[in-house]
């Protein structure tokens, strides 16, 4: 199967199983585990994985245009799939033997896997994570309390980072493999202003949690390292998520609303606003083109990424309020994506660094002092 034969069957999917099933998510309800099944026959949860480790042997971009085409009809789901996947792919990159023992449920899509990075008083700012893991004569005991985590509310799997013995920085963070269900872990919902259904937000409290030895996947000195790779690729898809999230907006607004027996695009005050959207939309999309190009080892991959996640939030806060203000009152029905891709990108732009940390950090990658570049 080719990567155009599989985004084909990735649409017919999102268009007759995936929008079918959205509006009740607004109002608290979450995916069914058919849904998730159906993904997981799909192969979207090993869509880099290898062919031999069960996946599809298929590249970054080509899991951005599967989120897109997600996203474009719910922005939390298309979350919560590549959320799963990620966790897949670096239990195969780094843990072996486990990879063994659980990828056959995760590309199942029989339990879906969460990584835990956030805390309530660490976000973007990673060195400032609290919970620690201590080693034990039985391998670590782990601590700590992780908030606002992508499938948190049913994961059964969770790569936590954690400080590792008494170290303080960056330095001592490892990645351990946890299972959810164990004695130790407590785990809740986190809600927002609007529905976290579909993304399954949430967190998790570790009490004095014991795991074996083989649990630490990602050592001190490693994990951060990956963190900081990992969330570029992140940032470069949740662009594209955007991108897609506001092609949808468009073509919602354009071809659905008819006014005065004529659809909005025929008039032209109304196809005016259309066309800054469309042109500005173009823009982003370039940008994000050239991050998700990157992420396979150009130097530029911080600096596109950061500006690409950055660009395409705005795009999308300036316009969809915009294309729902014109469509009218229609536009606030369930059945329509505005409401839906609206409230989705407030969570974008928090998602994987928030604006303002960004913009600095495309500052700083953009214009380095000479300390900067000279290290």
């Amino acid at each position: 199967m080719t990567q155009a034969d599989h985004l084909e069957r990735v649409q017919v999917f999102a268009a007759t199983q995936l929008a079918p099933a959205v509006t009740g998510w607004a109002h608290g309800e979450g995916p069914s585990q058919a849904l998730w099944h159906a993904a997981g026959d799909l192969g979207l949860f090993g869509i880099e994985l290898p062919l031999e480790a069960g996946g599809l042997g298929f590249d970054f971009a080509h899991k951005t245009s599967v989120c897109a085409t997600l996203a474009a009809v719910d922005f939390g789901y298309a979350m919560a799939v590549v959320n799963t996947h990620n966790v897949a792919l670096r239990l195969h990159l780094s843990a072996p033997d486990l990879a063994a023992r659980h990828l056959p449920r995760l590309l199942s899509g029989e339990v879906a896997a969460c990584t835990a990075l956030t805390e309530p008083e660490a976000g973007t700012d990673v060195a400032a994570l609290q919970t620690r893991a201590t080693q034990t004569p039985r391998g670590w005991e782990i601590t700590g309390r992780k908030d606002w985590i992508i499938n948190a509310r049913h994961a059964g799997l969770s790569i936590v980072f954690a400080k590792c013995g008494t170290g303080d920085d960056a330095g001592a963070i490892g990645a351990f493999m946890v299972d959810l269900t164990i004695p130790g872990v407590t785990r809740h919902a986190t809600e927002a202003g609007f529905s976290q259904a579909s993304m399954g937000t949430g967190g998790f409290c570790l009490d004095a949690v014991a795991l074996p030895p083989e649990a630490l996947i990602l050592p001190p000195g490693a994990a951060f390292g990956a963190i900081l790779s990992e969330i570029n690729g992140a940032r470069a898809y949740v662009a594209a998520m955007c991108c897609a999230m506001l092609r949808a907006a468009v073509a919602e607004y354009g071809q659905r609303r008819v006014s005065f027996r004529r659809p909005l695009m025929d008039h032209q005050a109304w196809r005016l606003t259309l066309a800054q959207a469309q042109t500005d939309l173009a823009a982003t999309e370039a940008l994000t083109e050239r991050a998700v190009a990157s992420i396979a080892g150009a130097p530029a991959a911080q600096l596109l990424a950061a500006q690409a996640k950055v660009h395409a939030v705005q795009t999308c806060q300036r316009h969809l309020p915009a294309l729902l203000h014109a469509m009218g009152a229609e536009g606030l029905r369930p059945a329509h994506c505005l409401t839906r891709h609206l409230a989705a990108v407030q969570s974008a732009a928090l998602t994987d660094g928030a604006i303002t940390p960004l913009l600095e950090r495309v500052a700083r990658l953009s214009w380095p002092t000479p300390r900067q570049r000279k290290d």
